[in-house]
């Protein structure tokens, strides 16, 4: 038995990794974050106990964790994107290795460069970045604005959209040029994604009809999405698996 700590990627269900396919397809507990796509949630075994991170909290997670690999079951904990990027799934090890009980890592693909590509952005790009820093904007008022402004290459912000207006006034006030290319980027990856695109600071108010989840990337990069972005082609969701593209071996997502 062993507990698996899985990276689902950013939101296309045919962006997770072989192995987080291979766990999901044969675990008999699947524990999955609110923003899983509903294809790869259905892929656990039909017996398996499903349940959702919302509204439990990470206390509550933890436990069930520890309770279910104390029971000698296989668990899957599916994870957006990438465990260890903004996805507490340090503090999940954290407890299981308190607890005893054994668990692997899965990464997946991380939102941080996965949904800018989406959208057509390199968040490097030789001559124009070659650093980048990423941090969590649910909170504003604890970001080190001087530190983020005086950054070089591509700044990339998660869960930052509802709090985008003081992200852009706490950078411009601590010396980012007030004109320096900026895009937000809702649903990455996924059939209803969505990117807008301007300068610093005009974003804020050209995000506003935009949704959750998104991310925001603050940089030259930006630039080169914006060349790039009207040609670029992308699978809807539900599309990303087909027959000709699926791994050796893996059967196509929804179908047996």
């Amino acid at each position: 038995m062993s507990i698996y700590l899985v990276g689902a990627g950013p939101g296309d269900p045919g962006l997770i990794t072989v192995r987080g396919l291979e766990l999901v397809r044969a675990c008999e507990v699947l524990v999955y974050d609110r923003l899983v796509s509903p294809e790869l949630v259905a892929e656990a075994p039909a017996d398996a106990l499903r349940i959702g991170r919302e509204p439990l909290s990470q206390e509550r997670i933890n436990e069930l964790l520890v309770a279910y690999g104390r029971a000698g079951l296989e668990v899957v904990r599916l994870k957006g994107g990438d465990p260890f990027v903004f996805g507490r799934g340090g503090e999940e090890a954290l407890a299981l290795a308190e607890a005893g009980i054994p668990f692997e890592i899965v990464p997946g693909v991380s939102s941080v460069s996965a949904v800018p590509a989406a959208a057509g952005i390199p968040v490097t790009h030789r001559g124009i970045a070659a650093q980048v820093t990423a941090v969590a904007g649910h909170d504003p008022e604890r970001l080190d604005y001087a530190a983020l402004a005086g950054a070089p290459g591509t700044v990339v912000v998660f869960m930052g959209l509802g709090s985008l207006g003081a992200i852009v006034c706490g950078l411009i006030g601590a010396g980012k040029d007030a004109g320096t290319p900026a895009a937000v980027i809702s649903s990455g990856t996924v059939a209803e994604q969505k990117t807008v695109t301007g300068a610093l600071d005009e974003i804020a108010a050209l995000a506003a009809e935009l949704e959750p989840p998104a991310l925001v990337v603050i940089g030259e990069v930006v630039r080169i999405g914006e060349r790039l972005g009207p040609r670029l082609e992308r699978l809807a969701g539900e599309q990303a698996l087909d027959a000709a593209h699926a791994p050796m071996g893996l059967a196509v997502l929804g179908h047996d």
